[in-house]
């Protein structure tokens, strides 16, 4: 199949787009370099994927470029691009409207053109609220503006397919981490902070829950989706695991072999309190089955900066 991935340079989007290109598909990947960490950090993300004749690239962002010839001969949109992060949304809501509600509204305009037969829309627990915790009939009450425009982007998906059968899915996942998690995500900063002996900086109590979810996991089931999600469901994708942010600082000091210096401050307002995907939906219909437990993804995150260290030291 053709496959379009945007947020292609991602942390998520760049794993995924090496997946289906092993997997066999031709895969056009795009991305604005819009949001919370360097393009030459993205630019990296895709040096891999880039090496494949199956891939290829173009810098394009969704609020403003001309879709037609991106989207021409494609099968299947998968909808990675975002602005995320909680905590920056309280200062810029404008950003997070226009490349999350706009940008997307763009994007369904053109592939509902094109007659893509398979669009993934990738959302997030986030709009669940302060304690994500169940299946997806659970009331839906974001707390931050980065949640109620992912919130906002779920019902504009859902209207097309409503209005015009548009061959939608919305996928929400749950604290996607691992290697090339996003610079400015908890597991990423401890980690760096451990490795150089800084201290790490834990808001609130540390006793949040999350239900990690690694991200060779999160691919498998977007691939999934691809594969078999009904039009117009909504499923969760989360790690089958869930731990409180205290005890993933102790996985990751083993892993480091770093003894942990926590500096404490108050909980960033809008913060999740406890997320707990019930994954039952995707099991049942997806066949998803996380493989992944919170101790060996940390591990393998731990490896991935270590490595990554060794390399640019060399």
């Amino acid at each position: 199949m053709r496959i379009l991935v945007t947020g292609a340079a991602g942390f998520i989007g760049s794993t995924l787009c090496e997946r289906l290109v092993a997997d066999g598909h031709a895969v056009h990947g795009i991305d604005a370099f819009v949001g919370s960490y360097p393009e030459d950090v993205k630019r990296r993300n895709l040096a891999t994927v880039q090496q494949s004749p199956s891939f290829t690239f173009s810098v394009a962002d969704l609020r403003t470029a001309d879709l037609d010839p991106l989207l021409e001969g494609t099968e299947v949109v998968v909808n990675e691009a975002a602005v995320a992060g909680l905590a920056p949304s309280w200062a810029d809501l404008e950003l997070y409207v226009s490349c999350n509600v706009i940008g997307l509204g763009r994007l369904l305009e053109g592939a509902r053109s094109a007659g893509v037969r398979r669009f993934v829309q990738v959302s997030t627990s986030s709009v669940y609220g302060l304690d994500a915790v169940g299946d997806e009939a659970r009331p839906l009450r974001p707390a931050s503006p980065y949640g109620v425009t992912k919130l906002a982007a779920e019902h504009l998906v859902l209207a097309h397919v409503s209005a015009f059968g548009f061959p939608a899915t919305i996928l929400r996942y749950f604290s996607i981490y691992g290697p090339r998690q996003r610079p400015d995500m908890a597991y990423h900063r401890f980690i760096e902070a451990m490795l150089d002996g800084r201290p790490i900086t834990i808001y609130g109590d540390g006793e949040q829950t999350r239900s990690n979810t690694y991200v060779d996991d999160c691919v498998e089931g977007t691939v999934r989706a691809i594969e078999r999600a009904e039009v117009g469901e909504v499923y969760n994708i989360g790690g089958g695991h869930t731990i409180a942010l205290n005890e993933a600082v102790r996985l990751i000091a083993e892993a480091t072999g770093r003894e942990p210096v926590i500096e404490r401050r108050p909980a960033v307002p809008g913060d999740q309190r406890h997320t707990s995907a019930d994954i039952g939906k995707a099991r049942s219909a997806l066949g998803y089955e996380p493989a992944i437990e919170p101790a060996e993804g940390l591990r393998r995150q731990v490896a991935w900066h270590v490595a990554r260290r060794s390399s640019v030291d060399t």
